[in-house]
């Protein structure tokens, strides 16, 4: 045997042993933000098909819960790009309503064309998503702080207004049929018009978040703010434009059950503030921000909606699907922790070690 082969024999056994292809794939699997909600939407649906039989399996029961995770997910979306940046808006609790309420009230009671009112309301809801963003970035304060307040006082705002103008809490909404068509009407009957808005908004944010620097951006400041500040990311601009989404996203909403349901309702739209948030939460977005995915969002969202009307068809108490919420709520924050260490010790290695 020669020097040579010596050589390399010896430098083969000191070598460290290589990675199996195994761990490189568990690893990468396990890194992704939607693997623990994508189990949890696998057993929600397999638990409520078991319980909830061909009812809950058959189209109306599809369509019951697919129209609500569209209205949710279309706000849910936004809102979890905050969560990764790091922020969190509470006021589409009050800017759903209060867009409903415009539309109804410019349109409705007060017979301008729907597109004036439907304008309206999207502006409403980009002016109070500005004002969010432009009051985080300007005083520092906590989003969770500023918005808390926002959602209170929109809410004023919007029932002060409606009883002086309208001298009711409740307006009736008749629209042109192009406008039923497009934004709030049924298809066969049975799915909301919202449920292909919602396709749409996902293929749209999915691929900001994924293909533009614009996501990179959004990760590297829930990440590190300050890091991503002295890198020259735009920090402040990017806080109010994902501030201004969310808040367009929940007007949007309003509107479009404004004209699905042909009135508006001052009360409307509060259980959206704590379901979005539950909704990204189950996708494995972190609440810390930096870590999250657009997919996840939306297994999150149809968990949650699955949940939410899948109790109806098993008939079991109702009043249980709350607690089903919260124990998937606790689980997802477990998993997504859990998920994130195993991943590091399966993942790739360096000199021997899993690469931290």
């Amino acid at each position: 045997m020669t020097s040579t082969t010596l050589h390399r024999s010896s430098q083969d056994a000191a070598a460290p042993p290589a990675p199996r292809a195994s761990g490189y794939a568990l690893g990468a699997l396990l890194r992704r933000p939607e693997t623990g909600s994508l189990i949890g939407l696998v057993a929600v649906f397999a638990f409520f098909a078991v319980f909830g039989g061909q009812t809950f399996l058959s189209s109306g029961g599809a369509a019951s819960w697919l129209n609500v995770a569209s209205e949710l997910g279309i706000i849910a979306l936004p809102v979890g790009l905050l969560i990764i940046a790091g922020q969190l808006d509470l006021s589409v609790g009050s800017v759903l309503p209060a867009s409903s309420m415009t539309v109804a009230i410019v349109s409705g009671f007060y017979q301008a064309p729907i597109a004036v009112g439907i304008a309206a309301a999207l502006v409403l809801g980009l002016g109070v998503g500005f004002l969010n963003g432009l009051l985080v970035v300007r005083t520092r304060l906590p989003s969770f702080v500023v918005t808390l307040a926002t959602l209170f006082a929109v809410a004023g705002l919007t029932l002060g207004l409606s009883v002086i103008l309208t001298g009711s809490t409740s307006v009736a909404l008749k629209s042109p049929r192009l406008a039923k068509l497009l934004l709030g009407d049924f298809v066969g009957g049975k799915f909301q018009v919202s449920l292909f808005w919602w396709l749409g908004a996902v293929v749209v944010v999915g691929f900001v978040l994924n293909f533009t620097r614009y996501g990179n951006w959004i990760l590297a400041v829930g990440g590190d703010p300050v890091s991503a500040r002295n890198a020259g990311i735009p920090t402040e601009r990017l806080t109010i434009a994902l501030f201004m989404g969310s808040g367009l996203s929940a007007a949007f909403v309003g509107l479009s059950q404004a004209i699905l349901y042909n009135s508006a309702q001052v009360a409307a739209g509060q259980s959206f503030i704590f379901n979005s948030i539950i909704a990204v939460v189950i996708g494995g977005v972190m609440l810390t921000g930096g870590y999250g995915s657009v997919i996840g969002i939306v297994l999150g969202t149809l968990t949650f909606s699955i949940v939410n009307q899948g109790i109806f068809y098993t008939g079991f108490d109702a009043n249980w699907a709350s607690l089903i919420i919260g124990i998937l709520l606790l689980l997802a924050v477990l998993m997504n922790n859990t998920f994130r260490a195993m991943a590091l010790t399966y993942g790739p290695r360096r000199n021997g070690r899993p690469r931290r």
